[in-house]
């Protein structure tokens, strides 16, 4: 009997000990528990934050590789906040922010006073870099090639139609140029770098002003390939031997394309590059209105490029949600004061410093 009760009070023991020892570790694993939010403040709230604060955005591909490399960025040093961005075309971010189905639009074409009274709230534009479009073409063995406006406009006006003709071969000397037919493409959907690029022929051809105009969507006058967003543009002529086309200077840089010299209003025959772009862009920045809804094509700067534009991120002045509303001005304000160098790594031109602050100005008087 007395070894019964010993063998009793031994079983006993060893539950109490094994009680003790898991009530212990239960302890410990929820004291650590408690203490996680504490231990490494900013990065414990980024991480639960970037779950909640997300936000999204939609519109040009002109300035698609750069928003892309911004934001990444931005999120890299502020977890918090994260942002989508989808490069669907001028148009379509239009469309995206005036009815509200995204926290920010993006153009390289301003909205024009029609749009602005149709949107739900007051919309701003922020100017946030420049860009050029190239003239993009695909001949083999012609390594540089020169276009004054008036052939460049006669080109889109299917007014010349063969790489050998006369009036390219005047401004080529020395140049073989292939007998090809010319193949233009451009872009399908509706297009801030369509519209820089149709701003600029209306600004050079009296012609085609008055048959064509300028715009995000035209009927273009000849036959053509069309291609989605810039990548679409750059594919086509990259695949197409006897093809001219448009794209943002990256892609066209991006995609080994040739680009075309323009000659600029000085006389002058200008390929894209920072330097002329910036040339470009100092040349009109005076001219800037308070809204900063202007084109800033054919510049008179000697050493400017000249078929340069502004791109805008389109924002409500009033933001519904406040948390959304405090990230969204934070971004901005990261962008314009510490973008610079990624901007210019890809290709795009910064703002210029007093332009940059009244920029600034207008995105502090978002409210949230």
């Amino acid at each position: 009997m007395a070894n019964q009760i010993r063998g009793v009070r031994g079983v006993l023991w060893l539950v109490l000990a094994v009680v003790v020892v898991v009530a212990a570790i239960a302890a410990v694993v929820t004291r650590e528990q408690g203490q996680s939010p504490e231990v490494g403040t900013n990065e414990g709230a980024g991480r639960e934050g970037a779950a909640g604060v997300t936000l999204s955005g939609a519109g040009a591909t002109f300035p698609q590789p750069l928003y892309e490399k911004w934001f990444a960025e931005y999120n890299r040093q502020n977890p918090s906040v994260r942002i989508n961005y989808q490069g669907i075309g001028s148009g379509g971010g239009i469309r995206a922010i005036t009815e509200r189905n995204v926290d920010f639009g993006a153009t390289d074409a301003p909205l024009t006073d029609e749009q602005l009274q149709a949107a739900p709230g007051r919309l701003l534009h922020i100017p946030t870099v420049a860009g050029a479009v190239a003239v993009v073409y695909n001949l083999p063995g012609v390594e540089r090639l020169r276009l004054t406006p008036e052939v460049l406009a006669d080109i889109f006006l299917g007014k010349i139609t063969r790489w050998n003709d006369s009036r390219i071969a005047t401004i080529n000397p020395g140049v073989q140029l292939p007998d090809l037919p010319i193949a233009v493409v451009h872009r399908s959907d509706g297009s801030g770098t369509t519209n820089i690029l149709t701003s600029y022929l209306s600004a050079v051809s009296s012609e085609w002003k008055e048959k064509v105009g300028a715009g995000p969507s035209i009927t273009w006058p000849v036959e053509a390939a069309a291609g989605k967003g810039n990548p679409g543009v750059a594919g086509y002529v990259r695949q197409m031997q006897g093809a001219i086309g448009y794209t943002e200077y990256a892609y066209a840089r991006q995609n080994n394309l040739a680009c075309a010299l323009i000659q600029n209003q000085a006389g002058n025959f200008v390929e894209p590059s920072l330097e002329s772009t910036r040339a470009a862009l100092a040349g009109m920045a005076e001219e800037m209105p308070a809204d900063f809804r202007m084109m800033t094509v054919n510049s008179p700067a000697p050493d400017a490029y000249p078929i340069v534009g502004l791109t805008w991120l389109l924002v409500y002045q009033q933001q519904e949600d406040g948390e959304k509303g405090k990230a969204l001005v934070d971004v901005l304000e990261w962008v314009l004061q510490h973008g610079d160098e990624i901007a210019e790594s890809l290709d795009y031109v910064p703002l210029p410093g007093d332009l940059e602050a009244k920029v600034l100005e207008r995105v502090r008087s978002i409210q949230y």
